[in-house]
């Protein structure tokens, strides 16, 4: 399923949703821009790293960027490719503004970056040992993920089911969405080798967690969870 829209309308202009927008798709440019050796040296210089984070192993010189706790951070504005990126901005359009609504700019910015380090520390903590960068905004949207849940279970997303060559639009209760979702996760994750290459989905259940857990302390009081539909 792939969500395209919701049917919740917010009280506040997303602000911060449209700069972390603006943010991951100007940085994929800029990597877009870079040639091959400059892109690698971006990718283990911003990237989080697990065994340089946790003092397992040491960046060239010439690669080291910024201080490896500062790679919690950086990484969650890069991206691997186009689909990693349309992916990632598709979720964070559908799902990241009513989130925002819930507790105001300057908490989302704290709740989305938390959201991220926690899933990243949960990507890295098994694989302490590993030196493949990981990148991405995934761990942080998926925090997002999770505190829509908690808040907007009832409310109907517009998503698009591919049937082989067939798109087939349909309105789900959020909840059903978000907990496939979720659930795709847990099963994915079984099988993969944090030590090896590929999709970080620790990452995912980390950041998912994470939001539906901080969205009780980050929200406004008057924001009330598990809210019926808006329409």
């Amino acid at each position: 399923m792939i969500p395209v829209a919701d049917d919740n309308p917010t009280r506040i202009l997303p602000i911060v949703t449209w700069t972390l927008l603006a943010a991951c798709i100007g940085a994929f440019f800029w990597q877009l821009g870079l040639d091959q050796r400059a892109h690698a040296a971006v990718i283990h210089g911003l990237g989080f790293i697990p065994a340089v984070f946790f003092g397992e192993a040491r960046l060239h010189p010439d690669m080291a960027m910024v201080p490896a706790w500062a790679t919690l951070f950086t990484s969650m504005f890069l991206h691997g490719g186009w689909m990693h990126l349309i992916s990632n901005m598709l979720y964070l359009w559908v799902f990241a503004n009513n989130v925002e609504d819930a507790m105001g700019h300057l908490r989302f910015v704290v709740f989305y970056l938390l959201c991220g380090v926690v899933a990243a520390l949960v990507h890295g903590a098994p694989a302490s040992g590993s030196e493949i960068p990981m990148i991405g905004a995934s761990g942080a949207i998926s925090g997002v993920l999770g505190a829509y849940l908690m808040l907007h279970p009832f409310s109907r997303i517009t998503v698009v089911i591919p049937l082989g060559f067939i798109l087939y639009p349909a309105r789900l209760p959020a909840g059903l969405v978000l907990i496939v979702w979720f659930g795709l996760q847990l099963i994915s994750s079984a099988g993969v080798d944090p030590d090896e290459p590929g999709v970080a989905f620790l990452a995912h259940i980390g950041g998912f967690l994470a939001g539906a857990v901080l969205i009780l302390l980050f929200k406004y009081r008057r924001v009330r969870l598990f809210q019926g539909r808006t329409r």
